[in-house]
């Protein structure tokens, strides 16, 4: 059964009729049953780890190696994850594993998805790069039963290829694991870090340290000084424009970095001149700080919350518990007659209503009832021209703030297609999220892969 629910987008000033198509989502069951709080344990809790690289298809050591097929055919290949960079190995112990997924030296532009070996793969994509580009994104995936992960490649070429490398940052358990981890307590959007205000870049080898415990955001949001806020969700762009920028890599990390050392893994890769945002998940250090790292050259960064991880909540409430759903599903997008067909024009904004999506979300027939959020990956699209006019970005929200919080969750290149990025989309009191585009016209869509309940 679908609902399909009428929604009014807002485009200066004019109401377009378009709709949110609502199904019965599938989501991955982590306890008998969702209408009971008590005895769900560390169901749908967040484990973070010291980022580690589990895969790299570059590299003779992981299984496969060499380059992966990229074709129109649309060809599979499938990794090990549980039992690797400290996720657990027994599959009753993992909901989900939180990964980032960096697609290098493909021969042709395409997509990437990723999801449970045996699940359905879903018409969602993780990962939209071009030819020869370097792009990551962060991805909340539940592996398979036999504790891998299913990655599909697509380009329109036939002989296509691309390298695939994977960092895991934590994991969600079960109700069946026993060790307790962090609820996820999504926030509005709020800038933390902008090098630019001072203009000070990362130099080379560098690093910021950037408290969050006891952090106010722009936003006026206060995140707890209390060490039970273990972790961080944020949304890091790199700003790569300063004179002489050279390709580099920022890591966002819980502990200093020692002089001359270098981050093993990466968050935010940067071509010269490029301006490109990642979502990272990441634990803090034990002074309540994160560390901000620029692998070469010059850059400029800047740090905007979506969310922050809480330690030893009530086990008798399910607020901040993330469920993921069995596969990516496509919630929205705006290309498509059922949204409308009309891309968001500049300075403008559009509200998009949740609350049939939300209504249909169950486990096991059971609604799992109200929630805070919906994590997905919100993707810049082309629409009927063939390349992008001008440089953007968009910000999602809730509707019912007082004001556009000073934040992006996409940052768009005039010429450049495809642009993904994973986000939290934290609702309103209604269910609503409000989509705000700088400049230019700008169709987005929407995959789902989790919700936050309330």
């Amino acid at each position: 059964m679908r609902s399909r629910r009428v929604i009014a987008r807002m485009l200066g000033g004019a109401v377009l009729l378009g709709s949110v198509i609502a199904p019965a989502v599938p989501l991955v069951p982590f306890g008998p049953s969702i209408a009971h709080a008590a005895g769900l344990g560390a169901g749908g809790e967040f484990h973070a780890l010291p980022p580690q690289r589990i895969y790299d298809s570059r590299e003779s050591a992981y299984v496969p190696f060499g380059p992966r097929a990229a074709t129109d055919a649309q060809p599979t290949f499938s990794i090990p994850v549980l039992g690797r960079g400290g996720v657990p190995d027994r599959p009753a112990d993992v909901l989900a594993v939180v990964m980032n997924i960096t697609v290098t030296e493909p021969t042709a532009a395409g997509w990437l998805n990723a999801y449970g070996t045996g699940a359905p793969a879903g018409t969602a994509s993780i990962v939209n790069f071009g030819a020869g580009q370097n792009v990551s994104n962060l991805s909340i995936v539940r592996p398979g039963a036999d504790g891998t992960t299913t990655v599909k490649l697509f380009t329109p070429s036939r002989v296509g290829t691309a390298h695939v490398v994977v960092d895991v940052f934590g994991w969600y358990s079960t109700t069946a694991n026993a060790d307790r981890g962090a609820r996820l307590v999504p926030v509005p959007p709020g800038r933390l870090l902008d090098t630019r205000y001072a203009n000070a870049p990362v130099e080379q080898g560098a690093t910021i340290d950037v408290a969050i415990r006891g952090a106010t955001l722009e936003t006026g949001t206060v995140i707890p000084n209390d060490p039970n806020v273990t972790g961080v969700v944020l949304n890091v762009t790199g700003i790569n424009d300063v004179v002489g920028s050279t390709g580099t890599f920022i890591s966002v990390v819980p502990d200093p970095i020692p002089p001359g050392g270098r981050a093993s893994t990466s968050n935010v890769n940067l071509a010269p001149g490029q301006i490109k945002a990642n979502t990272v998940i990441v634990p803090l250090g034990a002074d309540g700080r994160i560390r901000v790292y620029n692998n070469t050259g010059r850059t400029h960064v800047a740090v905007d919350v979506a969310g922050y991880l809480l330690s030893g909540v009530d086990v008798a409430t399910t607020r901040g518990r993330v469920i993921p759903l069995t596969t990516p599903f496509r919630v929205f997008d705006t290309r498509e007659p059922q949204w409308g067909s009309v891309a968001l024009g500049a300075q403008q904004s559009e509200d998009w209503s949740f609350a049939d999506f939300a209504g249909s979300v169950s486990v096991g027939g059971v609604p799992v009832g109200p929630q805070l959020a919906v994590i997905g990956n919100l993707t810049a699209a082309p629409g009927a021209t063939p390349t992008r006019a001008a440089s953007s970005y968009l910000t999602a929200y809730p509707s019912d703030e007082p004001g556009r919080p000073l934040v992006s969750n996409l940052n768009m290149v005039a010429g450049v297609d495809v642009v993904p990025n994973m986000a939290i989309l934290t609702y309103s009191r209604q269910t609503t999220v409000r989509v705000f585009n700088l400049a230019g016209y700008s169709h987005y869509l929407f995959d789902a892969s989790a919700i936050v309940l309330a």
